[in-house]
């Protein structure tokens, strides 16, 4: 039989209907958790439930756009109604330079170029987004007395990346979110980190006809990359463990090192 080590364990994946939001929630309800697939798609959503069902895991649909307010705030009462509590939420969701500028991998643009309401889209979704949904699920945590927040991130080199406007600085903001959360939440037992693939991803980001290009030049990760270090942070072997950014495709070399 397979080990579960995240049996009666309640998680919540934001973006979970394709890429790493798709593979950590598969990763998580392989390992015996209780998993909450969030999405603004409700046909995605459906999709790709009814498959991890099919398998018999423990995975749900929950249609939540983590820009809205009142869809955060409706999720939170659905969570609390149905599973009671939540352990461990991922912040994922968010969208990518594709959609300020489609060509930003051969014909990157300066900042001044980007359009006002591409900026706010972006940042509204991949920043604000992270602030919003953990904003409103700390009532569960406070509740409890207990939880974990993983927020998704990207490479530093992203965040100076020519052309990568808004991108790199909402994923900065990220980071900084992330540390003053886990200041803040130190003395509640709410622990919070950071989780990153470690290079290019091979996800709906990425314009499909550049990635063999890029496979052929750098290669591209697996969203599965992130399925060993979410497991972890979902686990009790991780509790006490807050304000670190792990890179996914180093880290059994972190854990060893950890370990030592």
């Amino acid at each position: 039989m397979t080990e579960q080590p995240l049996q009666g364990k309640r998680a919540l994946v934001t973006g979970a209907s394709s890429g790493l939001g798709l593979a950590m929630a598969e990763a998580l309800a392989e390992a015996g958790a209780t998993v909450i697939l969030t999405a603004r798609s409700a046909e995605k959503l459906d999709t790709v439930v009814a498959s991890l069902a099919q398998r018999r895991l423990d995975a749900h649909a929950l249609v939540m756009d983590v820009r809205d307010e009142q869809s955060i705030a409706t999720a939170v009462d659905e969570v609390r109604r149905r599973w009671g509590g939540l352990d461990l939420l991922v912040n994922n969701a968010g969208i990518g330079m594709r959609t300020v500028n489609p060509d930003f991998l051969t014909d990157p643009q300066p900042f001044y170029k980007v359009s006002a309401a591409g900026f706010r889209d972006l940042i509204d979704t991949n920043l604000t987004g992270y602030f919003l949904v953990t904003k409103a699920f700390m009532a569960l945590f406070l509740e409890q007395g207990k939880g974990k927040i993983v927020n998704i991130t990207m490479n530093h080199a992203t965040m100076r990346r020519q052309g990568f406007v808004p991108y790199g600085p909402s994923r900065a903001g990220a980071e900084s979110l992330s540390l003053i959360m886990a200041e803040d939440l130190r003395e509640a037992n709410v622990d919070v980190n950071m989780l990153l693939p470690g290079g290019a991803t091979e996800t709906g980001m990425i314009p499909e006809e550049h990635k063999e290009a890029i496979k052929a030049q750098f290669g591209l990760l697996s969203p599965a990359v992130m399925a060993d270090s979410i497991v972890f942070l979902a686990s009790d072997a991780s509790d006490g463990l807050t304000g670190e950014r792990i890179v996914a495709s180093e880290f059994d070399e972190w854990l060893r090192q950890r370990e030592l």
